[in-house]
């Protein structure tokens, strides 16, 4: 598609600035603030699910011949079942395990999910930005509008959604549940920071020859970026440079384009 060496050199220099640095700063407080809402809201529910929970007990014994069935039915709230889980170092194991495994993974793929959707509404400026700096001959056309970009949003929520729901036998195979577990956020992600992007540079034409001729180029920045993605708290701080970086590699390609027209 283009110089990768040069595009990462010059989207360094320009997260470095005293503008982008500002923009850095805005994914990172806004993606803290709705994670803190979402965690009281999930920790609000999953406590008043696990209130209160019947155990019940059922035991039949013979009395000269007669047998007897006696039922048990006990409440466990609160603590209790705290202390129910932690009762043998089995169950113990096991929902440590489960809450911190489940609880990360949650946390980090929440994490990215929303920092994609924070960066959306700022991808125009830092773009414009760029442009400013390097690329005055290379008119930002765009071809969006907020009811497109809402209803595309939705749309890919939803397919990353069927896709986890898909993918749940292969979440129990080692090593193939790395990529089952990892490829319908890479999905969502992929589509919408190319979204972003060519939908504020390029004019439909021209979006649909980039995505023709450079998909497969496209598709391993993103996953580039989304696997750096996967270490805990980058998104927060890098959401803004992998707009520098997909913009530049855009707006470079725009240029050839209409260049050649």
């Amino acid at each position: 598609m283009n110089d990768e060496t040069g595009i990462l050199k010059k989207s360094i220099q320009d997260l470095f600035t005293a503008k982008m640095l500002q923009y850095s700063i805005l994914p990172f407080v806004i993606s803290m603030i709705v994670l803190y809402i979402l965690f009281f809201i999930v920790a609000g529910i999953g406590l008043e699910q696990l209130g209160t929970l019947e155990v019940n007990s059922t035991q039949t014994t013979i009395e000269n011949g007669i047998p007897h069935t006696d039922s048990f039915t006990a409440t466990l709230e609160g603590t209790a079942i705290i202390k129910f889980l932690m009762s043998s170092a089995l169950t113990s194991w096991i929902a440590t395990f489960l809450v911190y495994t489940i609880g990360g993974f949650m946390t980090l793929y929440l994490s990215i999910f929303v920092a994609v959707i924070v960066i959306g509404f700022l991808t125009h400026m830092i773009l414009k930005e760029i442009q400013m700096r390097h690329y005055q001959d290379v008119e930002m056309i765009g071809h969006s509008n907020a009811i497109e970009g809402l209803f595309l949003a939705m749309k890919w929520i939803f397919v990353m959604i069927i896709l986890f729901l898909v993918m749940i036998p292969l979440y129990f195979i080692p090593f193939i549940n790395v990529i089952a577990f990892n490829l319908p956020l890479y999905y969502f992600f992929h589509k919408m920071m190319t979204y972003d992007v060519s939908s504020s540079i390029c004019t439909k034409e021209e979006d649909m020859k980039i995505r023709f001729f450079y998909e497969s180029t496209l598709r391993l920045k993103t996953l580039g970026l989304y696997l750096l993605s996967l270490i805990p708290f980058v998104i927060f701080f890098a959401s803004v440079f992998y707009v520098i970086y997909l913009g530049h590699s855009y707006f470079i390609t725009v240029r050839q384009l209409r260049n050649e027209a």
